[in-house]
């Protein structure tokens, strides 16, 4: 009798949990909570998803929707950690105010995020692309408050490293420009900024954040060795929500395990997937 031969699996995406700050997420999948047609939309992505994080912008969310409704009545709070962000600030003081307006917020609601913030500080309403020193700046001061920052910038390793360096607890690089859709422009960047932040450190959460499209885009991400994506647009724009929010969920599942489990070396020529030993030769025999 023979017996098959034990081989270890890759943990599984769905018990793959990480660190992000205090919180220990069992979904590497961040979500936002803006631009649904409906809260009522929003809530069944969200579900959909998977994901047990999602992020609320202070100064431009719309709290009540034309019926008056808060959109809080469609978070279970028992279900998702609220991640406060500055979306809309384009300066230190407005990214330190909302900052700080988010921690009581959350505090009000005895929620387990009051201590955290996603931190957006753009350059101009065009490119919406992070001023990289103001940034950083606001980076430094939340730090000293004790806010555990979450740092969106650009793909520049030099700038990722540095944000760590004043405090951020994870720097979260664009792989394109926010709602652009574009998915990965620079995966070369992003592979940098993962060397120069888990160099020294392996657990540090580097995630993805803005410019993804589809479910690919978000795979591509996970292969590269990010511990998670945040997205927003890339849902609730979609043409069906609810269907792209579970393939969003699918994409990071499927990335994950990807990258856990090792892609094989691209190679300049083809390689045999069959052995040539104990092969008959079917080559002619000349005489």
């Amino acid at each position: 009798m023979t017996h098959s031969a034990v081989v270890p699996t890759p943990a599984a995406p769905a018990d793959d949990a990480f660190q992000l700050g205090d919180h220990l997420l069992n979904s590497r999948l961040i979500v936002g909570t803006g631009l649904y047609e409906t809260f009522e939309q929003m809530r069944d992505a969200l579900e959909l998803s998977g994901a047990r994080c999602v992020t609320v912008a202070v100064r431009r969310e719309r709290q009540y929707d034309g019926e008056g409704r808060n959109i809080l009545d469609y978070l279970d709070l028992d279900r998702y950690i609220l991640l406060p962000n500055t979306a809309g600030c384009y300066n230190v003081a407005d990214a330190l105010r909302y900052a700080r307006m988010g921690r009581e917020l959350l505090t009000n609601l005895e929620n387990p995020g009051a201590n955290w913030v996603k931190l957006e500080v753009l350059g101009d309403s065009v490119t919406r692309l992070p001023d990289p020193v103001a940034t950083l700046e606001a980076t430094a001061v939340l730090a000293a408050e004790g806010f555990q920052v979450l740092c969106y910038t650009s793909d520049d390793p030099i700038l990722a490293r540095r944000l760590k360096q004043a405090g951020a607890v994870a720097v979260m690089p664009a792989g394109s420009p926010i709602g652009s859709g574009q998915g990965i422009l620079n995966p070369n960047n992003i592979r940098i900024c993962l060397e120069y932040l888990k160099g020294d450190d392996p657990n540090y959460p580097v995630i993805v954040d803005a410019g993804v499209g589809a479910a690919s885009d978000v795979a591509m991400a996970m292969e590269l060795g990010v511990d998670g994506v945040l997205l927003n647009t890339a849902i609730a724009h979609a043409r069906d929500p609810l269907g792209m929010a579970r393939a969003m969920k699918a994409g990071v599942e499927a990335g994950r395990l990807s990258f856990l489990s090792g892609r094989i070396p691209k190679r300049l020529y083809a390689q045999a997937s069959s052995p040539d030993e104990g092969l008959i030769s079917t080559r002619p025999v000349h005489k």
